[in-house]
């Protein structure tokens, strides 16, 4: 009985692993297809996606490069601003920190599409520049920066009070004592909240195409804009997309593999 129930639950670990990695496999499989189209079969292997991926003089390229600088951008403010706010947050009296607390949670359980569109609304209402990229930056910073909060709180919980008191004791000024005490602890929830910024930004589609300036294009908006009609290039793109998706596929597996033998090795150490 016990053997069944350890089969049961390997087989559905399993099942829940292939459901969530088969499209990436199957896209990086194909990326090798000398095919433009998935529907048309395997054609024979060839490196003709990733030869056109890489070209500058072809889009994918250039607008993966545009996404990537946008979302570092966004991350980068968001990480701030959500650092800044979290120990705010943290420290302020409970009605406020409650108050504050309910509306950092409105994005972040609000459909996306509703900010996007009421964002939107803000920025035709106010007339604002769609060009001067702010519109699209403070949208995804919407987004972003309530997720770093909740990246950061808990660090914040978790730390230590007694070692902030007695920094100012022992003579250190409170931004001397912010900087030495506090962001060491919370750096892991910085971090964390910086890599999930970046990820939201890449992922974005709806805040992008409803703030994005029209000469720009973010990896969302280009795929999509892709199907429009008389795009006689448009499955030779996003063939070239599933090279960048096998791309990113193998840099998360070199990473994984990377941080966990650093860890195993941090481990055996610590040990010795």
């Amino acid at each position: 009985m016990v053997k069944c129930k350890s089969i049961l639950k390997w087989f559905f670990i399993a099942l829940v692993l292939l459901f969530i990695y088969f499209p990436i496999i199957f896209l990086t499989i194909n990326s090798f297809n000398e095919s433009n189209m998935i529907q048309s079969g395997w054609k024979g292997f060839s490196l003709e996606h990733y030869k056109y991926f890489f070209s500058f003089d072809n889009e994918p390229l250039r607008v993966v490069l545009q996404t990537l600088a946008l979302a570092f951008v966004v991350a980068a403010l968001s990480t701030l601003l959500g650092t800044v706010g979290a120990i705010g947050l943290f420290y302020s009296k409970k009605r406020i920190n409650r108050t504050l607390s309910a509306i950092n949670q409105i994005p972040v359980i609000n459909a996306e599409v509703v900010t996007a569109i009421s964002f939107a609304l803000f920025v035709s209402f106010f007339g604002f520049d769609k060009n001067t990229f702010l519109p699209l930056i403070i949208g995804q910073m919407i987004i972003c920066t309530p997720f770093v909060v909740l990246s950061i709180i808990p660090k914040l919980k978790q730390m230590d009070n007694n070692l902030y008191e007695a920094a100012l004791d022992l003579g250190a000024s409170p931004t001397k004592a912010l900087f030495s005490v506090i962001i060491p602890q919370i750096l892991p929830g910085i971090i964390a909240g910086f890599l999930l910024s970046v990820t939201l930004s890449l992922d974005d589609y709806v805040v992008a195409v409803y703030t994005k300036p029209d000469s720009f294009e973010t990896i969302s908006t280009h795929i999509y804009s892709l199907d429009s009609k008389g795009n006689y290039f448009g499955p030779r793109i996003k063939a070239a997309y599933w090279a960048f998706t096998a791309i990113i596929f193998l840099i998360i597996i070199i990473s994984v593999i990377a941080v966990n033998i650093y860890a195993t090795h941090k481990a055996r150490s610590k040990k010795k």
